[in-house]
């Protein structure tokens, strides 16, 4: 696809020799940075940025996308708010409107809370923040590190990687448009139109890990900023259960309910999360 902005990345320089691959998704309006899932990459933000009223840069964290994890670096989820503020820095972003989405609503509030007064406000889809009684009464393995670790790591070719992925939960849930964009950028192309995921499963499986062990609990007092985190409809104690009791914990923050959504739901229904986003957009920066 030519002159697609997800092929030209701006190389930004973060902690650890991680070097972020960064993206200028155009449009007008106010500053707008958008931050991925888990085992997801920049570039599933396509569609749902086609919809926003703002100027909107996307960027891959460390060990997704074409975001490479260099030897020896872990997956602590403080390193992915480092390539948040240092992709901000890169950019010349004075408080902006992050969007995030599961690790990376965890990683606005992470970047927030180590430097207040960085966003105008917040918009974050089950955000991933566990209480310390959570991480305390954790018990055996971690199911989705687990998962990850066992995931298919390529395919044939791009079509089969859609059809597989469409066929079977919890990647049936994305729309077509969405679950193109995840095959199309985050997975490499080789010589012979094979595909190989780009976030390695022993990172997926790291990241994963690392979910529970950052601080981002004990910090929400410190984020001032208008935060509306928005969930779906399953609250069976995972990121939808939680997120009553992380607005709770904010200074400003709002809670949205959209029972009829996953945990992908930005993935889900990009044109209503726009919607959504756009809201949002308009009551913390003023604009039209």
């Amino acid at each position: 696809m030519a002159g697609d902005p997800f092929d030209d990345p701006l190389r930004v320089e973060s902690t650890d020799g991680v070097q972020v691959a960064a993206y200028d998704l155009g449009g007008e309006g106010p500053d707008v940075i958008c931050v991925h899932a888990t085992g997801f990459c920049a570039g599933v933000w396509g569609p749902m940025a086609a919809g926003l009223h703002g100027h909107v840069h996307a960027l891959d964290v460390r060990g997704h996308g074409r975001t490479a994890l260099p030897p020896g670096v872990d997956m602590a989820w403080t390193g992915t708010a480092d390539d948040v503020l240092a992709t901000l820095d890169r950019l010349g972003l004075r408080h902006p409107v992050g969007l995030g989405h599961s690790m990376g609503g965890a990683a606005l509030l992470l970047a927030e809370a180590a430097r207040p007064g960085t966003f105008a406000g917040l918009w974050l889809f089950e955000p991933i923040v566990f209480p310390p009684s959570f991480r305390d009464s954790a018990t055996g393995g971690n199911p989705l590190a687990e998962g990850a670790r066992r995931r298919r790591p390529g395919f044939s070719s791009a079509a089969d990687a859609v059809a597989h992925y469409s066929s079977k939960p919890p990647l049936d849930r994305l729309r077509a448009d969405a679950l193109a964009a995840y095959v199309r950028h985050g997975f490499e192309e080789g010589p012979d139109g094979s595909v190989t995921l780009r976030c390695r499963p022993e990172v997926e499986a790291a990241t994963f890990e690392m979910g529970p062990r950052h601080d981002g609990w004990s910090l929400l007092g410190q984020v001032r900023c208008p935060v509306t985190v928005l969930r779906g409809g399953d609250d069976t104690g995972g990121p939808a259960g939680l997120a009553p009791r992380i607005v709770e914990h904010l200074p400003a923050g709002h809670l949205e309910e959209h029972p009829e959504l996953g945990h992908f739901g930005p993935l889900e229904q990009p044109d209503a999360m726009a919607d959504s986003a756009n809201a949002v957009i308009r009551t913390v920066t003023g604009s039209a």
